[in-house]
């Protein structure tokens, strides 16, 4: 099927929203796909746009036509300037080294950013993100960081496991979710969910999901990147 078609039929199959009724945000991510293949996801319906690199966060942004721009990749600290002002949601708000410097570029810029706090939930040693025991205390000092503003949490589930396993880890971050959203009306994401696991993560609480091969079919990655 075309990128159309597929946009539009898993807007159609969202539309019920999640496992607990809520509305789903669909987040393409975008990672090594053209401005022409993004734009025809946007006229199609696709509202939230996700890149991994910041690099082609750039190379893109004045091509693709509309859309709200996440950042959803590992950051390096020196590249945060690429995004400041420009990012309407950052997702993988992986550290206090982060944190403090991109609030302090938020303050320069006199902006409030919108992040996602990433949370490593199978404590994998390939993925970033605060262990899940440490997560609340990271939020709780993040939160009151001037120049940002925590909209939720952001995770990736492990490849490997059963779905009891992996239902237990969205579980796990719902609860998170659940807690701070108790007492903080700026939280509203959870951000769980990629191609390969995203009707599971929906159906135990996830309100966000990022979908790339879903969308726009499996990726060409140019040998000369």
């Amino acid at each position: 099927m075309s990128i159309s078609e597929n946009v539009k039929n898993l807007l159609a199959g969202l539309a019920a929203g999640n496992g607990m009724g809520e509305p789903v945000t669909l987040v393409a991510a975008t990672k090594t796909r053209t401005p022409e293949e993004i734009n025809e996801a946007i006229v199609a319906g696709i509202t939230d746009i996700g890149e991994n690199k910041v690099q082609e966060f750039r190379d893109k942004f004045d091509l693709v036509q509309g859309g709200n721009r996440h950042f959803i990749g590992h950051l390096q600290t020196n590249k945060i300037k690429y995004l400041v002002g420009k990012t309407y949601l950052i997702q993988s708000l992986d550290r206090d080294e982060l944190a403090g410097e991109l609030a302090k570029r938020c303050v320069k810029a006199e902006i409030v950013q919108d992040v996602l706090i990433e949370v490593n939930i199978g404590c994998e040693e390939s993925k970033s993100g605060y262990p899940l025991q440490e997560t609340w205390a990271a939020y709780e000092r993040i939160r009151g960081t001037q120049g940002l503003r925590v909209r939720g949490f952001m995770a990736m589930l492990p490849l490997a496991g059963t779905d009891e396993e992996k239902a237990a880890l969205v579980k796990k971050m719902r609860a998170l979710f659940e807690r701070a959203k108790a007492q903080d009306g700026n939280i509203r994401w959870l951000s769980m969910g990629m191609s390969g696991d995203w009707k599971l993560c929906l159906r135990h609480g996830a309100n966000m999901i990022r979908l790339g091969t879903a969308i726009f079919g499996e990726r060409h990655y140019d040998t000369q990147a």
